[in-house]
């Protein structure tokens, strides 16, 4: 069976849809984590990558203050402007405002139009309203239909700052009706999995920890989800490049050099997809999007040909076959949910 990649599904108990298949934007600002790099788009492709997006039918776009310093959201604001605002959803995220880099690239040099800057990690409620209120400038747009809570695990007051100021404070705006959804976007399922017991929030963007090869999401957080009808996206579906690479040479996990256990684990999942004649980045997307908890998914592409391929992906014809065999050898878990 395939999947149609530009099927709408809701978010949670929102009036928000997304599509299966959406566009991850942290590509498109060069981030860093770690010793990885995401690479850096230039502007140009960047925006012929979304408006293509937008043409094929790709309906959900993501981005956050984070990727790039502003450069992701500014890039997304010139491929999206001028298109009709009811006809796609933008999740942007807050937990970074950004202050102008001394002796940084100017606005007049910036391929952008936009001057260099840095983040600075704040989950107040002061931040998040500056923070939202740029994004909109950044974006060129009056409105997000998602935002998330970004990466609080990240410093020691992270956590508190999200449950006592940054979550009120979006669920105030929620009930306003300026975003439609609240939720929160990070490498972890822990705290998440709080965040769902004890805010209500509406939507996880989960990045790397439900994965073909990553399954410790798998037996507590997900099935809350579903119990809890709190809708999944699941970003970083190739591990940051090891379910995606040739694996004869070095290829990263989490953004850092992957493992040998790791390598190992993933060539045995190639060898399954090869002896079906299926490549492993469609197994790969396909395996998260199975789960009923999982609304889209959002891998990242630096060019309309990478792009084109996520889409072919994610509609490959997968035999039954595949699943049976992946578990049967112990590669992903034999309760998984599989297509």
């Amino acid at each position: 069976m395939s999947i149609d990649p530009f099927q709408e599904v809701q978010i949670g108990n929102t009036s928000a849809s997304v599509t299966r298949l959406g566009l991850g934007g942290a590509p498109f600002g060069g981030v860093r984590l770690g010793t990885g790099d995401f690479g850096d788009t230039s502007s140009d492709v960047t925006v012929e990558v979304i408006r293509r997006a937008y043409e094929l039918g790709i309906r959900y776009f993501d981005t956050a203050p984070l990727y790039g310093a502003g450069r992701s959201e500014v890039r997304y604001g010139r491929a999206l402007e001028g298109i009709d605002r009811s006809g796609f959803v933008m999740s942007t995220k807050v937990g970074r405002v950004l202050e102008p880099l001394p002796g940084g690239m100017t606005t007049e040099d910036s391929p952008d139009g936009f001057a260099e800057h840095f983040a600075v990690s704040s989950w107040s409620r002061d931040d998040v309203l500056r923070s939202i209120e740029e994004s909109l400038a950044r974006l060129r747009m009056d409105q997000i239909e998602i935002a998330l809570v970004h990466d609080p695990d990240q410093t020691e007051f992270g956590e508190r700052q999200a449950m006592e100021e940054a979550f009120p404070t979006l669920m105030e705006l929620k009930s306003q009706s300026v975003i439609k959804a609240v939720g929160c976007g990070m490498n972890e399922w822990q705290m998440p999995a709080k965040f769902i017991r004890e805010v209500g929030i509406d939507i996880v963007l989960l990045a790397g920890r439900y994965t073909l090869l990553d399954h410790s999401a798998s037996s507590e957080f997900m099935p809350l989800c579903v119990e809890r009808n709190v809708s999944v996206v699941i970003g970083g579906p190739y591990n940051s490049g090891i379910l995606a690479r040739d694996l004869s040479s070095s290829v990263t996990f989490d953004y850092e050099p992957a493992p040998a256990e790791l390598i190992d684990h993933a060539k045995r999942l190639k060898a399954v997809s090869d002896r079906h004649g299926v490549d492993l980045k469609a197994a790969a997307l396909q395996y998260v999007l199975a789960h009923p908890a999982v609304a889209s998914v959002i891998p990242g592409a630096q060019s309309v040909a990478e792009l084109e391929q996520n889409i072919a992906m994610v509609r490959a014809e997968i035999p039954d076959m595949l699943w049976s065999d992946l578990k049967s050898e112990g590669l992903i878990p034999p309760d998984a949910v599989t297509p």
